[in-house]
């Protein structure tokens, strides 16, 4: 009897992915183009700390949001009413997560060669967005303090593809068994390199040193070194 061909499909689709999402960044580094993936789980703050980052950048950079979600519009217009800056709303059709081809589709209409910076808010979990190189130029992630500082050991990927932690909701640190030396210490374990920046986007707290790193990350990445 004739041995059974295996194909490893997962592996196949991973690098078929990656490669489309070098190009993708190649593209984007041509165009001067900055693209930011946003990661969390639901409820962590992202669309407040998107509103609030935006209103502090829009008027040095020009800034663009294309927000991911499996159905639905309402994140898009709180962004659109509160920031007025370009959105679009992508749907994924129930798939818990973009890859870079949806990522390409996502700034071909939104005609992102016009922005300094796109934001990708990501589909809200943290397994299967991690999975999937969206072509982005830096991945972030939010971890907010109700959701206790041991996501870092539960959800390993997640903060080992991000280059920046947002520990968010740091105003009702008071009220939650969060520390947040042990949660630096977690995030280390998984990635070295990660930067952890702490904000409360509800009060407003630290959001400029937020606004910061990224100002600064946008023009490193239009020097085109």
């Amino acid at each position: 009897m004739d041995n059974i061909k295996i194909i490893e499909v997962k592996q196949s689709v991973f690098k078929d992915n990656d490669e489309k999402a070098v190009l993708l960044r190649r593209e984007l580094k041509k165009n001067k183009t900055f693209l930011l993936n946003l990661m969390s789980s639901p409820g962590s703050g992202k669309t407040t700390t998107l509103t609030g980052l935006i209103n502090l950048l829009k008027n040095k950079i020009k800034v663009a949001v294309m927000e991911a979600d499996i159905d639905g519009d309402c994140d898009a217009k709180t962004l659109i009413d509160k920031t007025g800056v370009k959105v679009i709303q992508l749907h994924t059709g129930g798939m818990c997560h973009l890859d870079a081809t949806m990522t390409k589709q996502g700034l071909d209409e939104l005609d992102a060669n016009d922005a300094d910076l796109v934001i990708l808010e990501n589909i809200g979990n943290l397994v299967c967005p991690a999975e999937f190189d969206t072509g982005a130029c830096k991945n972030i992630m939010i971890l907010s303090v109700p959701e206790g500082d041991d996501k870092p050991l539960k959800y390993p990927l997640m903060f080992s593809v991000c280059d920046l932690v947002i520990i968010n909701k740091i105003d009702v640190l008071p009220y939650f068994d969060f520390n947040i030396d042990r949660c630096k210490e977690y995030v280390a374990q998984r990635n070295p390199n990660a930067k952890v920046i702490q904000i409360s986007a509800k009060t407003g707290e630290n959001m400029n040193v937020l606004a910061d790193y990224i100002l600064n990350a946008v023009k490193e990445w239009q020097k085109g070194e």
